[in-house]
């Protein structure tokens, strides 16, 4: 499925998320997505590693933005939310950039990184919920389906 990319990061992180979770026959499906966003910029996933040093360089010493959006269809209702993270990247000097790169981590990553690997190391605070930046907001979902807990 071709993820949108251009547009409010927000805004896209639902569309793509309502539309993977209506793209899936099912009583109870879950859809999300996962925008990067710099300067209101929408970071989507680096084509190759050019793109993924250029995406890497643009967050290098900045904070920015994850937005996580999830959709839920269930018996013909769709239900959707978005979760906002600010993540923080320390400088990345030559040696790092390199170094991550060659991690390859960064491919079918939004924004060129993932925060639960290798990633780590260029992240200096995260502001709101970790999970989201991982790439699933845990506690939007929840709230969304509060009978996904257990016992209830």
């Amino acid at each position: 499925m071709h993820e949108e990319t251009k547009g409010d990061p927000a805004a896209l992180a639902e569309r793509n998320a309502c539309r993977k979770a209506a793209a899936v026959p099912g009583s109870f499906v879950l859809g999300a997505d996962t925008i990067v966003s710099v300067g209101g910029r929408p970071l989507g996933k680096p084509a190759d590693e050019a793109q993924a040093r250029e995406f890497l360089r643009l967050l290098a010493g900045r904070t920015h933005e994850v937005v996580g959006g999830i959709a839920i269809a269930r018996d013909g209702r769709l239900t959707a939310a978005v979760e906002t993270t600010q993540v923080r990247f320390r400088a990345i000097g030559p040696e790092l950039l390199d170094w991550y790169v060659r991690t390859g981590e960064w491919r079918g990553r939004a924004g060129g990184y993932a925060i639960q690997g290798a990633g780590a190391a260029l992240v200096t605070r995260v502001e709101g919920d970790y999970l989201n930046v991982v790439g699933l907001p845990l506690t939007r979902l929840l709230q969304l389906c509060p009978e996904l807990l257990p016992g209830a």
